[in-house]
């Protein structure tokens, strides 16, 4: 069994012995050492193939010592068939820039989350290197808000998800901004969660409408607040009762999604249904009939009955 399966060894290695490597061409390759200026590594071939530190990528962090590892598997690409000292030298950025396109078309279409970390700014973005391809992130995709001052992004790494990833034009685009819309939706949800229907709140009114006000009520939360739940009466416009950055209380009325509707007047209306509950408010029967036996009997008591309870006093 060892004899035929050395046989078949022998048999395979001298078949590669005898294929023809063509300038294009994409082979894998297997790490076998690893120096300040090249990765040598293994063809299965007459030669050794050489992967040139300049063509190993564009990443100006790649490391040749902290990126790459004996053993390791390269796919790369032939850029001569054999060189001055009698290897194949091979391009791994060549190789890599082709195959890691299909990578980056299923990482859009998954909308997979990444971490990147940007190298540089340039007129309206930064750039960072994804994968090994050079990235651009516009400045309206870094945050929440359009970033004017893009240069303190350098140094720092982003949540980014792929948005554009043309392989014709060699063009990466990616967004900080995504991620970011995503995260604050999900924490604005624990947020709301944590309120209920019926509970007060303070806030300001941060921006008027015709049809209503909204108030911030902190958190980064703002309730709708309709023109009818302003005031018991008639307005035609909310600027009738209030004013942009008054401080208001109000009751939520309804939580729908991301949506708080509030209440300005209904807190109005709870006071004064206090107000007309204590108005309202009787006395108990009993402590009314000892309240009447007592006064009747402070008036039917003669002079003569107080002179007897001083005696006894």
């Amino acid at each position: 069994m060892e004899e035929k399966t050395s046989m078949k060894d022998f048999e395979t290695e001298l078949e590669r012995s005898f294929q023809i490597l063509h300038e294009g061409d994409l082979i894998d390759t297997t790490v076998i050492g690893i120096s300040d200026t090249e990765i040598t590594v293994d063809l299965n071939y007459y030669t050794e193939g050489i992967i040139p530190l300049e063509e190993c990528s564009d990443d100006p962090a790649f490391s040749i010592k902290n990126d790459v590892s004996i053993g390791d598997t390269i796919q790369a690409m032939v850029i001569d068939s054999e060189d001055s000292r009698g290897s194949v030298l091979l391009s791994w950025k060549q190789a890599h820039a082709i195959s890691v396109w299909d990578d980056l078309k299923n990482d859009l279409e998954n909308a997979t989350h990444y971490q990147v970390k940007i190298t540089e700014a340039v007129p309206s973005g930064v750039v960072a290197y994804f994968k090994g391809i050079r990235a651009f992130i516009p400045a309206s995709q870094l945050a929440l808000e359009y970033v004017e001052d893009t240069a303190g992004y350098v140094g720092m790494t982003l949540e980014v998800v792929v948005i554009t990833a043309d392989k014709a034009e060699r063009r990466l685009v990616l967004s900080a901004k995504i991620p970011a819309q995503e995260k604050a939706r999900i924490e604005k949800g624990e947020k709301i969660g944590r309120l209920s229907v019926g509970e007060t709140v303070s806030g300001t009114i941060e921006r008027m409408e015709s049809y209503g006000v909204f108030i911030n009520i902190g958190g980064g939360l703002t309730g709708l607040c309709h023109i009818s739940q302003i005031t018991n009466r008639f307005i035609k416009s909310p600027k009738e009762v209030v004013k942009l950055g008054e401080e208001v209380h109000a009751k939520i009325l309804k939580l729908e999604g991301d949506r708080i509707s509030l209440s300005i007047k209904a807190l109005t209306e709870d006071s004064a249904e206090k107000e007309e509950k204590e108005e309202e408010y009787q006395i108990p029967k009993e402590y009314q009939v000892q309240e009447e036996t007592e006064e009747a009997g402070s008036q039917d008591e003669s002079p003569f009955a107080k002179l007897l309870q001083g005696i006894k006093l």
